[in-house]
């Protein structure tokens, strides 16, 4: 990843997380940002997550732990069934220029299905998080041309994470949060995370158990208050349906009360789950032969999101770097060595 992650500095997490320990260990799933970082008040981005290649939509479903966000599109996903393009987070006020833009981008890109050729409309899905303490969100900075940077440098491989993309100006646990990322592997299939954390108070963060929050009350912006919300992008390669994948995401809120998230008044909290299994099965006409795993065998996928999602918030909190921003507020990073001494006071640190 390039950035330190909570594996580097002894959090002991459980599950066996894949050769990338991201998002993209699922095969075909690619990530591109474009952070934006401009003089003393403009700290901000867009991330780009793309199922696969192509118009050829994944089976999906989503969920809204507390509906103080935005996730567009997910009135059709919940219709359809189906995940017809990229999933895109950014600021709470740049979603309008980003969905546009991701309309443009796939008719520029001349998307093409053998069923309807090429695409002719399309209702993005675009997440938002609110980054108003460090940057400028009322100035508008976000343009097509950014959310267009994010999805062309969509690659695999390693994810960078922190602050970058959509996450650049977040805060998580009043620490400075951002995009984070991880993965697991269930029985020779890949479960894997994005996170976009900008939530709660810092009393209430809690890693690998311990009161880390409690313990760490210094660091603070001087500016306090409730953080504001977190999206999750869950995938994998497990041949789901979308309402197992529906109940794939309603896991996701184990894995962020890991970490102390309550889903406050003020948070959005949205998920949204897709697997790349079933290449094809969207069609127009005629019949798909689909695969599914059995209800029966989903316990150990659930378990697998939530310590993903997990541990995708924890490396948000470790990979970010201090930053100063709008109004010289200044969100500080989660200082490493403070965070070992914890975990060492608590005999929870993985040596």
């Amino acid at each position: 990843m390039g950035r330190v992650t909570g594996r580097d500095l002894g959090v002991p997490f459980r599950g066996e997380p894949g050769r990338f320990n991201a998002i993209t260990d699922v095969e075909g799933v690619r990530v591109g940002h474009s952070t934006i970082i401009k003089g003393e008040a403009v700290r901000t981005g867009v991330t780009a997550v793309l199922p696969r290649s192509g118009f050829d939509p994944v089976f999906a479903g989503w969920f809204s732990l507390n509906g103080n966000g935005e996730m567009t599109g997910t009135t059709w996903v919940e219709e359809s069934g189906f995940l017809e393009g990229p999933v895109m987070i950014t600021n709470t006020h740049s979603v309008g220029v980003v969905h546009d833009a991701v309309i443009e981008w796939m008719s520029k890109e001349k998307l093409k299905n053998p069923e309807i050729g090429e695409v002719s409309w399309s209702l993005p899905v675009v997440g938002e998080t609110w980054d108003g303490r460090l940057n400028d969100i009322n100035g508008f900075h976000v343009k097509r041309e950014h959310a267009f940077e994010a999805l062309n440098n969509a690659m695999g491989g390693p994810v960078e994470v922190g602050n970058v993309g959509g996450g650049t100006g977040m805060m998580c646990h009043q620490f400075k949060g951002g995009i984070g990322t991880s993965s697991r592997m269930v029985d020779g299939y890949t479960v894997g995370v994005l996170v976009q954390a900008n939530y709660e108070l810092r009393e209430q963060l809690m890693i690998a158990g311990v009161p880390v929050g409690l313990e760490i009350s210094d660091f603070m912006l001087e500016i306090s208050g409730e953080g504001g919300s977190i999206i999750v992008v869950v995938a994998t390669d497990a041949p789901f349906l979308p309402h197992q994948l529906k109940r794939l995401a309603r896991r996701v809120p184990m894995g962020i009360a890991r970490v102390g998230g309550v889903a406050g008044n003020g948070s959005g909290d949205i998920f949204i789950t897709f697997s790349t299994a079933n290449t094809g099965a969207w069609r127009k006409t005629g019949e798909s032969n689909l695969v599914m795993l059995p209800n029966d065998s989903m316990t150990p996928f659930f378990e697998a999101s939530v310590q993903a999602v997990e541990e995708a918030i924890v490396n948000a909190l470790t990979a970010a770097e201090t930053m100063t921003g709008l109004n010289g507020n200044t969100v500080y990073a989660l200082p490493h060595d403070r965070l070992r001494d914890v975990l060492r006071k608590y005999n929870r640190l993985k040596e």
